[in-house]
């Protein structure tokens, strides 16, 4: 069982996507269980095959027993282990919380709704196991096509911003596949691990400099770092509330992740940080996206779109410990990697449930919300705090790691910007906090008389585990590094 677990991750999402569209369309409400029953065994395939990578090191599968670089190998180490852990237990968290949010935004479209969910569970899945190049790009595209096709599916609005998604979507992944195209005509192979062999001796090539400048512009565009971004907020503001609760914690964090591998594992650690210094690059506008994110964060009273923005700024996090690339940097971007999946699931499950019950996402019509939706408002303010970086909570970790990194690397600037994002997002969730918790109550009404109505056991418990997940990625952050991270890291770095 253990060794098939990274293909069963994969592989009962899929099935079940086409069994979910079969029986929807002769009772639509099998849809849901059928999601939740893929989900589950996708997320316990997922924990037994970190568990089994943690006792026993990585796991190579062979698809159909073919032999790589002939066939597709699944490989499954520390780093992507850890990661579809994390995806998987979001994407089924936000699954088991999407039944009412969907039942009154897209009634008539339930059962493509489900069917997508598992298209795009099964393409992020598939990202992160693939140990082969181009299956790579397949997985890309079926998480593309259906996010694309989610988003459309949203409000006013929705159809024009995921068009402009597939646009930039479309010249990501053909910058991808030129580049996917250009190591093979000087290797032969799409193996990673047998590219990671064969490249050194072709670091000097034009062809392999040519390659992996189109995979990093092809993965900046997937992941929206600044200034490739402006897909990003249009299309989560008006996507569905579950899709942006599904699509902003995992979307991004899964390119961000493929641009770790092939500039770490593909590609030696000295090619990105030495011979050909994208590192320097990627750090400047990873910069530059926290501060842009976090200044336009402040600019929108749509608390939606005001989380889009802060989006940008945490793929901005996430760049500027993989720019400054040392150690210590690289283990604060991979825990971030793992918080902000926490972090801003936590912030969108929140929105898509005051959506639900005010049927508005305007920050200044938010007065005595704290009294109508107490539990809820209680989730979005640690979420909230997380993000700003307040010890115990997970996001004070990773700033704590990324911030260690930029004094090891003398690089000052980058240690004042993170602490004046980290400013900046106070200022931004008390504005949240003040028109919740802070307004006068008006005159002749006292507090007492605003009856609680609170949201949906089914959307309050999926955000009570993604907030304790908050605090425990916190409080044993250290562990993680211990048993899991530190051994991502290349041991050359």
């Amino acid at each position: 069982m253990s060794l098939h677990s990274p293909v069963l991750a994969v592989v009962i999402p899929l099935i079940c996507a086409f069994l979910a569209l079969l029986f929807g369309w002769w009772r639509k409400n099998l849809c849901y269980p059928i999601t939740l029953v893929a989900l589950s065994s996708s997320f316990l395939a997922s924990l037994n095959t970190l568990h089994t990578v943690i006792t026993t090191g990585t796991i190579r599968y062979h698809l159909g027993n073919w032999n790589p670089p002939w066939g597709i190998e699944y490989v499954v180490d520390h780093l992507n282990a850890l990661v579809l852990g994390i995806i998987s237990c979001i994407i089924l968290v936000v699954g088991v919380y999407s039944k009412r949010s969907v039942e009154q935004e897209l009634p008539e479209k339930i059962v493509f709704f489900y069917t997508l969910y598992l298209l795009l569970a099964t393409g992020l899945f598939g990202i992160v196991v693939t140990g082969d190049m181009f299956n790579l790009y397949v997985f890309l595209e079926i998480a593309s096509l259906a996010g694309y096709a989610l988003i459309a599916i949203g409000e006013d609005g929705a159809p024009l911003a995921s068009f402009r998604y597939v646009i930039m979507g479309t010249i990501g992944a053909c910058f991808y596949l030129l580049g996917v195209g250009y190591l093979y005509i000087a290797t032969g192979s799409l193996n990673m691990a047998d590219l990671s062999q064969m490249l050194p001796e072709l670091y000097d090539s034009r062809v392999v400099l040519v390659a992996f400048t189109f995979f990093m512009v092809g993965l900046a565009l997937k992941m929206a770092l600044f200034p490739l971004h402006t897909w990003l907020p249009d299309a989560y503001t008006h996507a569905p509330s579950t899709v942006s609760a599904l699509l902003a914690p995992t979307m991004t964090k899964v390119g961000a992740y493929v641009m770790i591998r092939i500039m770490f594992t593909v590609f030696k650690p000295d090619f990105s940080i030495s011979l050909f210094p994208i590192t320097s690059i990627l750090g400047w506008l990873a910069a530059a996206a926290i501060l842009f994110g976090s200044i336009m964060a402040l600019a929108q009273v749509d608390l939606k779109r005001m989380l889009c923005f802060v989006v940008v700024a945490e793929i901005g996090y996430i760049g500027i410990g993989v720019g400054i690339a040392n150690r210590t940097a690289l283990i604060g971007a991979i825990l971030h990697i793992v918080n902000d999946v926490f972090m801003m699931a936590c912030l969108f499950l929140a929105v898509g449930a005051i959506v639900y019950k005010i049927g508005t996402r305007n920050i200044y019509r938010f007065r005595y919300l704290h009294r109508k939706m107490p539990l809820m408002m209680a989730l979005f303010v640690a979420g909230g705090l997380s993000v700003v970086g307040i010890p115990p909570l997970c996001g004070f970790f990773s700033k704590w790691y990324l911030i260690l990194g930029a004094f090891k690397a003398d690089k000052w600037i980058f240690v004042a910007v993170i602490l004046v994002s980290s400013l900046l997002n106070a200022i931004l969730f008390f504005r949240v906090i003040e028109n919740v918790y802070l307004e006068p109550p008006e005159a002749g009404r006292s507090l007492e008389e605003i009856p609680t109505d609170e949201a949906p056991l089914s959307m309050l418990l999926p955000m009570f585990v993604v907030v304790a997940g908050i605090i425990l990625l916190g409080v044993f952050s250290g562990r993680i590094i211990d048993v899991v991270i530190q051994f991502a890291i290349p041991p050359s770095i």
